[in-house]
């Protein structure tokens, strides 16, 4: 059994998460901001779909991307050399949660409801929360959506409606988070996709060490503007 959060109740300890399914650790509670912000503090994230309670998960092992680890592939770096597109950050926000929660291949629904499209766009609105956005000829093609604690950053989800266009987002994001010296990007569960760009598994408790290094660091604060120079 897992406990169930009533409005004020704090998280319990990440030790009595289950091992299966993985790191499913409590229910109930709400998507306010600052219960949102407590949760991310401590390597927790919200996970349910449409019909079901609020789901607060944090898996052992846990899928990060440590910035200088992220592995720019010779077609990708080709894609960022034709500059035929432009990179946006914080500009759309709503529009790229939406297309993230659009139908994919094999799956019927999507876990980013009404709901989480509304707490989150408080956190956007509070400046904890960004939006990187791919653009080609005026036209949202790519991006993804986090948020900022610290010097960490949590990928939520990413979408492409045109071939490696959120790859580029997450190029441009990586590279200024080295800039500004972030220590990592949360990805939360392994994927095969993610693997393939340099994240990989560590153990919670490393990671919940990390966290501890950089959640309390000076955030920059939002809207975000990037201002890297990205070589490919």
């Amino acid at each position: 059994m897992i406990p169930w959060l009533l409005r004020d109740d704090p998280f319990p300890p990440l030790s009595q998460a289950l091992a299966e399914p993985n790191g499913l650790l409590a229910a109930g509670g709400d998507l306010s901001a600052p219960r949102l912000l407590a949760a991310y503090r401590r390597g927790i994230f919200p996970w349910f779909n449409p019909g079901e309670p609020v789901l607060w998960w944090s898996p052992d092992p846990r899928m990060v991307l440590f910035p200088d680890e992220f592995k720019l592939s010779r077609s990708l770096k080709k894609t960022l050399r034709r500059a035929d597109h432009e990179v946006r950050t914080d500009t759309a926000f709503q529009e790229v949660m939406r297309a993230c929660a659009e139908p994919r291949q094999g799956h019927s629904g999507s876990w980013i409801t009404a709901d989480m499209l509304a707490a989150y766009t408080r956190l956007f609105t509070a400046g904890h929360a960004h939006s990187v956005e791919t653009w080609r000829q005026g036209r949202l093609v790519g991006g993804l959506y986090g948020v900022a604690v610290g010097c960490a950053f949590y990928g939520e989800s990413m979408f492409a409606r045109e071939t490696d266009a959120s790859k580029i987002a997450l190029a441009h994001l990586v590279a200024q988070l080295r800039r500004w010296d972030y220590g990592l990007i949360d990805c939360q569960m392994h994927t095969r996709h993610l693997a393939s760009l340099g994240a990989r598994e560590i153990p919670r408790g490393r990671f919940v060490s990390l966290l501890a290094e950089l959640i309390d660091l000076p955030s920059v604060p939002g809207p975000w503007t990037f201002d890297h120079d990205l070589v490919a």
